[in-house]
C-alpha cells in the first residue's frame, strides 16, 4: 500500500461519494472572469442608483474612496475598502484621500464591530499581483470580521470556505450603516 494522500480520511469515511462533494457553482463564472482576465476595474465607478448598488455591492462612496462587499469573500462581512482614483500604491494618494480612507478604516471596524459581533478582524492590503492582489493596479484595503472558530476544518482540508450569509443578505444588513458614515467625509 502507498502512502497516504491528503484527504484518504475524508473520503473513506464518506458513506456515498456524492457526500464529499461541496457544490459551489457561483465559483464558475469567477473562474471564467479570472481565465479572461479582469476587463474592468470593479473599484472604477460613476454615479450608482440603488440597483446599480445593490449589484457591485457598494456599501458606501464619496468623491473620495468606496466600501463595498467582496464578491468571493473570506467570510460573511468581508469588506473592501478602495480610493476613487484608479492607483496602485498608498504613496500616491493625496493627504485627503489618505485621511478619509483611514477614517473609513475606523468606522467600518466600529460599525461591523456593532452589528455583526465578531471576536477580532483581519485588515490588510495586498498591493501588486505577486503580493495576492486581484486588481493590482486599483489597490484596496479588506477588513476581515473573524469570530473564534470560524477557521474550521474546511477551509483547511478541502479549501473551501462556508458562507453563512448570502452576499445580498449582508448588504441588507450593512447598507444601512453605512448610510450614516457620510457628512464629515467628503
Amino acid at each position: 500500500m502507498g502512502p497516504r494522500k491528503r484527504g484518504d480520511r475524508l473520503r473513506q469515511s464518506a458513506a456515498r461519494p456524492e457526500e464529499i462533494r461541496l457544490w459551489a457553482p457561483w465559483r464558475y463564472a469567477y473562474v471564467r472572469r479570472a481565465i479572461a482576465g479582469p476587463k474592468v476595474c470593479i473599484f472604477c465607478f460613476a454615479r450608482l442608483n440603488e440597483a446599480e448598488r445593490l449589484e457591485r455591492l457598494v456599501l458606501y462612496e464619496n468623491r473620495y474612496a468606496a466600501v463595498m462587499l467582496n464578491r468571493y469573500p473570506y467570510i460573511n462581512g468581508h469588506i473592501m475598502i478602495a480610493p476613487r482614483r484608479h492607483l496602485a500604491s498608498p504613496e500616491l494618494l493625496s493627504a485627503n484621500e489618505r485621511a478619509v480612507i483611514d477614517e473609513l478604516i475606523a468606522a467600518s471596524v466600529k460599525l461591523m464591530r456593532a452589528e455583526l459581533k465578531p471576536d477580532g478582524f483581519n485588515l490588510g492590503a495586498n498591493l501588486g499581483r505577486a503580493a495576492g492582489a486581484g486588481f493590482a493596479d486599483h489597490m484596496h484595503w479588506h477588513i476581515v470580521p473573524r469570530w473564534d472558530g470560524d477557521g474550521n476544518f474546511i477551509s483547511v482540508l478541502a479549501s473551501t470556505r462556508v458562507l453563512s450569509q448570502s452576499l445580498e443578505d449582508s448588504f441588507k444588513q450593512l447598507r444601512p450603516l453605512f448610510k450614516t458614515v457620510g457628512a464629515d467625509l467628503s
